[in-house]
């Protein structure tokens, strides 16, 4: 009964707006049982022995097509707030139609810790912190303990229960704060899951996703296919007014590259709309399946400058450092008092970072390497899960750009100090970097366990050699 209230609470008396329109929408025949279809099964369970969430408990359903056998790893679609959209029925359709392969569905709701006496204290409910942080804690707990729990059951008739570990065949959805979820475990983890399903998205201010849609437009863009809805008459409240948020999120991606459809309505915050549109968003999430989701090409022109079509992060066991301490560098060093240290090609400026702070600071170089006019210039990103940039090495290019290994990746300033384009990797944040190759156009980074390696379509500035002015900035 709790739940049942929950679900009603969810998708109705959140809506602030007085009035919204009447919403009728066409019933796709996937949404409904047909004769003939064979029907897949829903298995129920409950899961309490989270070490990410620690004393949560949760129910979690498991829907089995008629068509799954065990002798080959199942496709997987992942969905916060427990079974929504008619998805068992859907999935039955679908699969019977092969518009979308043979899939496994895990329908997860949030935790909650119990009230020791529910007579006198409430339950303190998850929903929120699970869902609407960014960060990767979501996606580990689906990969590492829902995931692998599933596996641990069997279907009535005794069929072992296979899941995909292969990104491209999991997708992952949900509404509202649950929508959010998803394609932060997705972005977080698009080897894990390349298929979003976002109705109603909370990408506002809750707990940081109204910074989505900036670092969108900066990182390198990742292999993630996404279907989106919403209505003009959706939430709008202190942390922001959600219908604009999901059309700013929707020109973010598409500016960044990625394969994106939405459709818009007049609705309001429920799951009317997202219903009718479900089995369209899982033709379309699994379209041209065995063939992988791929990444696209940003517009962003700070990125296009940098990358070359083709190259990636490469794994090496050498990390190179070419330019050594001498000359200009070597001057200014005195004067840093340790910190790591780059020098602008013009060899005017001298830049620093802190791994405690998100700050980049910029100094004037006077004659003899003293450094004066200190200034906070550069702002770096932060991940929600850090208090800081993490900032422990930097370096210029020939252009007067700025690279800084961060807990996000490599952040690339321009001369006026702002990050335009962020290089993630995968295996974690980076410790170090430096150009390196013979014609110092190898970006060289370390991480916490592994070294990188990536040609780029610039050069390192070398301190060591003579000064070199660089265009004027972009003001």
């Amino acid at each position: 009964m709790k739940r049942l209230l929950f679900l009603f609470c969810f998708f109705t008396t959140i809506n602030t707006h007085a009035q919204t329109p009447e919403e009728n929408y066409a019933v796709d025949p996937a949404s409904e049982e047909h004769p003939g279809v064979p029907k897949g099964e829903v298995l129920k369970f409950v899961f309490d022995q989270s070490k990410i969430f620690p004393g949560t408990w949760r129910e979690y359903w498991v829907y089995v097509p008629a068509q799954y056998k065990p002798e080959a790893p199942a496709c997987v679609y992942v969905n916060q707030d427990g079974i929504q959209w008619k998805a068992p029925t859907v999935f039955d359709n679908l699969i019977h139609q092969k518009e979308m392969p043979v899939t496994i569905g895990v329908f997860v709701m949030h935790g909650r810790v119990k009230a020791a006496d529910p007579n006198a204290a409430n339950d303190r409910f998850n929903r929120s912190f699970e869902y609407d942080g960014l960060g990767d804690a979501y996606a580990r707990f689906i990969l590492e303990e829902i995931l692998p729990e599933v596996e641990k059951k069997k279907t009535s008739d005794g069929r072992a229960i296979r899941l995909s570990k292969n990104g491209n065949d999991r997708a992952i959805g949900g509404s509202s704060s649950g929508a959010v979820c998803a394609f932060t475990a997705a972005w977080e983890r698009p080897d894990a899951f390349s298929r979003v399903f976002s109705a109603i998205g909370t990408y506002v201010g809750l707990r940081g996703a109204d910074r989505y849609p900036t670092l969108l437009r900066k990182v390198e863009p990742k292999p993630i296919r996404i279907y989106m809805q919403d209505g003009a008459n959706d939430l709008n409240i202190y942390a922001g007014d959600w219908w604009m948020a999901n059309q700013t999120m929707l020109r973010a991606l598409t500016f960044a590259g990625y394969e994106v459809m939405h459709k818009w309505g007049e609705g309001g915050h429920n799951g009317k709309q997202g219903t009718a549109l479900f089995p369209e968003a899982m033709r379309y999430l699994w379209k041209g399946w065995p063939e992988p989701v791929k990444k696209g090409q940003s517009q962003n022109a700070f990125l296009s400058a940098l990358l070359i079509p083709g190259e990636e992060w490469k794994e090496t066991n050498a990390f190179q450092f070419n330019i050594k301490p001498a000359g200009i560098l070597a001057a200014v060093g005195k004067s840093a008092a340790g910190a790591a240290i780059a020098v602008s090609p013009d060899q005017t400026l001298a830049y620093t970072v802190e791994p405690t702070s998100h700050w980049l600071y910029s100094y004037q170089i006077q004659p003899g390497g003293k450094l004066v006019y200190k200034q906070k210039f550069g702002w770096l990103h932060s991940p929600d899960t850090e208090e800081n940039a993490g900032a422990l090495s930097i370096v210029c290019d020939r252009e007067g750009r700025i690279y800084v290994a961060t807990h996000m990746g490599v952040q690339i300033l321009d001369q006026t100090g702002r990050v335009n384009a962020i290089l993630p990797v995968s295996s974690g944040r980076v410790s170090a970097l430096a150009f390196g190759g013979k014609d110092l156009d190898t970006l060289f980074i370390k991480t916490q366990n592994k070294t990188y390696s990536r040609k780029l379509k610039t050069r390192g500035a070398n301190p060591a050699e003579a000064p070199s002015k660089p265009d004027a900035p972009k003001l």
